[in-house]
């Protein structure tokens, strides 16, 4: 069935599919979605995995995607309600492509799928969803063989044996750790990664609901991490975790109750992976705190930049080799990994640093922070490019450089600098900011965004 162009590239975007459910996605496009993306693996595949998220349309939505798949003659192995890691895991554990039925962090109401090639290797716009957009929009062409069949694994006991063997927890001392999943997929992995674990575990909204009837399942709005932070200042915990909706992003806390920059949990891994494989390449993107290129250099490594979204840093890190990737948005990325991202890897690693010394996690992780960051600052704006222009306009006397990498990159000089771009999933600008001082933080976000919001 053919469908419209605009409707279908308002749903496949640059690095996912994701939309509204019941009007932007629905079992029949999902299908479609199923069938062209067998039709584009199928030179070097035979079978697809499909897991999915705690939202109440993910089952429905990955059995029409399967059935797409089998109508073009692949078989499907479900591996049921998994986290996205806990996906790519079965991709590269079984060797074949996969699916992830999440919306990440988005409201309820949104659904969408991840998409991947055997061994967890991304698809992107430029790597298979503009050939899915196209035969979506044009109708996906029937197939005159045999139907594939369908399966079950589940391969969770399988995915928490081997994160937990990337990481050296030999030296873990016992700690207290409290965990909000945030009624999201951590719910489901977090209690069979850390069981064998010396951790004495406190667990926050860890049913799996995907309405989040306790706060979104968004630890990089500051408001969804306020649970966990009076858990920690009342319990006494030595450490918290907040995991999104799919578990694939991890939030740190400190035993005092702050948040942990992501650059900074960055920054550590980068140090322990390098320590493992000197002069190594670490992929960062380009909102993460210029702390972490600095770091990467002074150990001998090689820090490469590059845009936002999980299928750019991927396609870097399979280009470089890198043994490590972050981004500020907590996406961390692991070599031995396939490449992927992996919420509980960098979990597993902050722990295992923390656990292998006497130091609380705040005086731990203040060797990795030596500049003050905004965090991202989100604006709804009618014209994207417009605001954009205006705030260069705005700028233009005091910048030293601009880059156009992803969005607009400001350099003022001095340490401090900004990043404009529009978000690929919402109608938003996104703002980041990063100076010496909190006081050069906030005047510089004040400043951008009276002429972003004006």
């Amino acid at each position: 069935m053919a469908r419209p162009a605009e409707s279908v590239h308002a749903v496949i975007k640059a690095y996912d599919v994701r939309g509204v459910v019941g009007e932007q996605i629905d079992v029949d496009f999902v299908r479609d979605v199923g069938g062209a993306f067998a039709r584009l693996v199928r030179a070097g595949a035979d079978r697809v995995a499909i897991g999915y998220d705690m939202r109440e349309s993910s089952p429905e939505l990955a059995n029409a995607f399967a059935d797409g798949v089998t109508a073009q003659g692949l078989d499907v192995v479900l591996i049921g309600l998994a986290s996205t890691d806990q996906l790519y895991f079965a991709s590269g554990l079984l060797d074949c492509p996969g699916a992830m039925f999440t919306a990440s962090h988005n409201p309820a109401k949104y659904n969408g799928i991840k998409l991947c090639r055997a061994g967890a290797k991304p698809v992107g716009q430029d790597t298979g969803l503009a050939t899915i957009s196209a035969e979506v929009i044009e109708g996906v062409p029937g197939y005159d063989g045999e139907a594939g069949s369908v399966s079950e694994q589940d391969v969770l006991a399988e995915y928490a044996d081997f994160v937990r063997g990337l990481v050296d927890l030999s030296s873990m001392k016992p700690m207290s750790v409290a965990v909000d999943a945030g009624n999201g997929m951590g719910g489901h992995t977090v209690p069979a990664v850390f069981e064998p674990l010396p951790l004495s575990v406190d667990p926050m909204y860890f049913e799996l609901d995907g309405n989040f009837p306790n706060h979104e399942a968004n630890p990089l709005d500051p408001k969804n991490l306020v649970d966990l932070q009076e858990r920690i200042r009342q319990t006494g915990a030595d450490i918290g975790l907040a995991f999104d909706g799919d578990a694939d992003r991890c939030f740190v806390v400190d035993e005092l109750g702050n948040p942990v920059s992501p650059s900074a949990v960055t920054a550590l891994v980068a140090e322990r992976e390098l320590a493992k494989e000197p002069g190594a390449t670490i992929i960062h993107n380009l909102i993460t705190s210029r702390a972490v290129p600095e770091l990467v250099t002074e150990l001998g490594g090689t820090p490469v930049r590059t845009r936002v979204g999980h299928s750019f840093i991927k396609q870097q890190m399979a280009e470089t080799g890198a043994i490590f990737g972050g981004e500020h948005s907590a996406h961390y990325y692991f070599r031995d990994f396939w490449g992927a991202d992996s919420g509980m890897l960098a979990a597993l690693h902050v722990l295992a640093a923390l656990g292998e010394q006497d130091r609380p996690l705040s005086d731990l992780m203040k060797s990795y922070e030596r500049y003050e960051a905004s965090g991202e600052i989100n604006s709804t704006v009618a014209d994207a490019a417009e605001r954009t222009a205006a705030v260069l306009a705005a700028f233009s006397g005091r910048t030293k450089s601009v880059d156009r990498l992803d969005g607009v990159t400001v350099n003022l000089g001095q340490g401090a600098w900004f990043n404009l771009r529009a978000s690929n999933t919402e109608p938003l600008l996104r703002l980041n900011v990063e100076a010496r001082t909190v006081e050069e933080v906030e005047a510089l976000v004040a400043e951008i965004l009276g002429v972003v919001r004006a």
